[in-house]
């Protein structure tokens, strides 16, 4: 589902149209996940809109021993998944995946304090950011949430690179996009205002969603 305008005026505007193509989940038993930290100002009204938890999604690549920059997997704090052609040692991996969880358990718990992680078995899922280019992030994020066994998985964003897209949309139930434009450099391109997110206006978001 995509809109006509080529542009959006900001996260907030990407948040409120999003919000509105997602209105038929109101009241489900569900869970936003936000990337950080772009995708949360955008997830942040979308899940008080539909009446659901908000929480960040974080996850990370396991490089393979000999050359770090290739993926061999990914982890996050509920899952892990591993191309099983990668041929690396079972005792690499769980170091690794040792290693990595440690490094996510510190970021989760800068965002999201001592608050639990919402389980996500037979929940609709929805998966936010505030844009796609390659896309690498967001499968990896939605191979390791279908570990955790949800009813359904919609991932919800303002724009996205064709190739991305067809890629996403093969992998879900659902996707809800706004643009996707045939010409894609870089997803600030298709926004009025796309500043930098902080660390802190995470850590502002969630805590207020927590509390409304």
């Amino acid at each position: 589902m995509t809109m006509n305008s080529e542009r959006i005026r900001n996260r907030k505007e990407a948040a409120l149209l999003l919000a509105e193509r997602l209105e038929k989940y109101r009241g489900e038993q569900g869970v936003v996940l936000a990337i950080p930290r772009g995708g949360v100002p955008v997830a942040a009204p979308i899940a008080k809109h539909l009446g659901m938890p908000l929480e960040v999604t974080l996850s990370k690549k396991i490089g393979h021993p000999s050359n770090p920059e290739f993926a061999i997997g990914s982890v996050s704090l509920g899952s892990v998944a591993v191309d099983e052609r990668a041929e690396v040692p079972t005792a690499y991996v769980e170091a690794e995946v040792t290693r990595i969880r440690e490094n996510l358990r510190h970021k989760y718990s800068l965002y999201m304090g001592n608050r639990e992680h919402v389980p996500l078995k037979d929940r609709v899922v929805i998966i936010v950011d505030d844009g796609v280019a390659t896309g690498k992030t967001l499968m990896a994020t939605i191979e390791l949430v279908k570990k955790e066994a949800p009813r359904k998985i919609v991932v919800a964003v303002p724009v996205a690179s064709p190739s991305a897209y067809d890629q996403i949309d093969s992998m879900v139930d659902e996707v809800i996009c706004l643009l996707v434009p045939p010409y894609f450099q870089a997803v600030g391109q298709f926004y009025d205002e796309f500043s930098q997110i902080s660390d802190e206006l995470v850590i502002k978001l969630l805590q207020e969603q927590e509390n409304s």
